[in-house]
């Protein structure tokens, strides 16, 4: 297939490369000729070509069906980029948000596209700058058709079944294949970006209790304790034994764990923890639905106070950060 993308970041510059591997063409363009070029020359051969604008992008798409995949920050450059293909695109033709849009604002977006016979699909993207080589876990909303027909471009990005175990019952009526592909259609346009927002809410309240947990332990060897009770442990090994065989083993951890790996004290990190709007949207969610979440918001609340003063707990959900997403530290 041949698709546009919008915004070569970190993770938009990947999806470009990894749909180039598997055959399918891709169209580029950023605000930034010099990333442009450099995402180009990485790409399969004869699988890419330069575009100069969000316009230029457009008319250089000659599917009968044009697919415009926006990986932009969340916000008004999303909005505006959207705008403007609202514009330039037509009947059946598809716009996809890659990023991490609040779900109401797709809900609005894909009724003003519709108006024009415009789809609009909403994929929350996990996979951070690993996914060119593990390939992404995607969900999904939009329309039925539109969602039938990127289905080859969401395909060739998943990660696969891959040499993952098999859930018991998966084969029962009304269970999805694609889920064990890593990608999903939740449903109406804003369900993909709703699900990914819990998801990262999730995701905090997981860093959270690691950063907690390595925090105790790494204070275990304080003065303040009686002489015959410290211990003096060694995180990058107590991270590495986890690893192996532990409960609590998963991603986060084998991150934390090459982080430690590199310096015990993760003294290149000050602990200053950003957060990017999911975890205060998955809280504002929670609260019109009146579900408690304690734990998520800790984890937010912590970041906040991250950014008054830190400890080392804050340290280790940074050097997750930076493990996954390439997150660096705002000075």
């Amino acid at each position: 297939m041949q698709i546009g993308i919008v915004g070569l970041g970190r993770m938009g510059g990947n999806i470009a490369v990894r749909l180039s591997r598997h055959g399918h063409d891709v169209v580029l363009f950023d605000r930034d000729p010099a990333v442009v070029a450099k995402v180009h020359d990485r790409a399969e051969g004869g699988r890419a070509i330069q575009a100069s604008s969000v316009a230029d992008l457009a008319n250089k798409i000659t599917a009968k069906r044009k697919i415009v995949w926006v990986m932009l920050p969340a916000g008004e450059i999303t909005e505006a980029c959207v705008q403007e293909l609202k514009g330039l695109l037509g009947e059946g033709d598809i716009v996809i948000d890659g990023g991490n849009s609040y779900y109401k604002d797709d809900v609005r977006r894909a009724k003003e596209l519709a108006e024009k016979g415009i789809h609009y699909v909403d994929v929350g993207t996990s996979g951070g700058v690993w996914g060119l080589e593990r390939g992404y876990c995607m969900m999904y909303g939009g329309t039925k058709d539109a969602a039938d027909h990127i289905d080859p471009i969401l395909k060739a990005l998943s990660p696969g079944k891959g040499d993952v175990p098999r859930t018991q019952d998966r084969d029962r009526e009304g269970l999805d294949p694609r889920a064990e592909e890593g990608y999903l259609h939740c449903g109406p346009a804003g369900s993909g970006h709703f699900v990914k927002m819990v998801h990262n809410g999730i995701e905090y309240g997981m860093m959270q209790a690691f950063a907690e947990g390595f925090d105790v332990m790494k204070s275990k060897n304080s003065p303040v304790l009686p002489e015959g009770e410290r211990f003096d442990l060694n995180m990058a090994d107590i991270a590495e034994v986890w690893r192996r065989g532990s409960v609590v083993s998963s991603w986060l951890l084998d991150l934390t764990a090459d982080a430690l790996a590199k310096n015990g004290e993760l003294s290149e990190f000050s602990g200053q923890v950003a957060d990017s709007g999911e975890g205060r949207w998955t809280i504002e969610a929670a609260i019109e639905e009146s579900v408690p979440v304690p734990v998520m918001t800790a984890a937010l609340f912590t970041r906040f106070r991250s950014r008054t003063g830190n400890n080392y707990a804050e340290k280790v959900l940074s050097a997750m950060r930076f493990g996954f997403g390439g997150h660096v530290e705002k000075k």
